[in-house]
């Protein structure tokens, strides 16, 4: 059975001005497909306009519209679903590490919260959350990967007490970019 973690608006005393919902953190479904993709559209636009080129940035977020997403959850993509205060604000995909050969067994893909609702510990809720969910499934250790040069993600991940253990190169159109893996036990 899945689990669904609720949070009471009190617990949000940095987001004095929207404290007037509830925060829940559930299994993603298939319903959330144009939710998800719009809260994916939103977050890399921000995250990464001017890291990543134009067109190739384009591209990625065509490819992940509210289909693709859809067929994702249906195929049982692990994924959970961040709602604030009746609408869906963030995700984060997760599984089995695909980096083999380390300790650490478990991978978050994805973690994104829409730029309006980022700062207001909402990611770090979902961190956890997704976490916990590895931890459920006896995944043991956890990493994610992040562009080096995605100050805020890098700085995000090393709060959360990630550390750096690797790094990769990853090619969008004519530029590469270095990926950092950030690990917790």
């Amino acid at each position: 059975m899945a689990k669904e973690i609720c949070f009471p608006d009190k617990s949000l005393d940095t987001v004095q001005s929207m404290a007037t919902g509830l925060i829940s953190i559930r299994p993603a479904r298939p319903d959330d497909a144009p939710d998800i993709a719009r809260a994916h559209r939103e977050a890399w636009r921000y995250a990464y306009q001017g890291l990543i080129p134009h067109l190739p940035l384009e591209r990625i977020i065509a490819r992940r519209g509210a289909g693709w997403w859809q067929r994702s959850l249906e195929s049982g993509m692990h994924a959970l679903a961040l709602d604030f205060d009746g609408g869906l604000v963030g995700y984060a995909t997760l599984g089995r590490s695909r980096m083999r050969g380390t300790p650490y067994m478990g991978e978050i893909f994805e973690l994104y919260v829409r730029p309006g609702f980022q700062g207001s510990g909402f990611g770090r809720r979902l961190f956890s959350a997704a976490r916990t969910q590895l931890e459920d499934f006896q995944i043991t250790g956890l990493i994610v990967w992040a562009l080096a040069e995605n100050d805020a993600a890098c700085a995000f991940y090393t709060h959360l007490g990630g550390r750096p253990i690797s790094e990769r190169i990853e090619r969008f159109g004519d530029q590469t970019l270095r990926k950092v893996a950030f690990a917790w036990k």
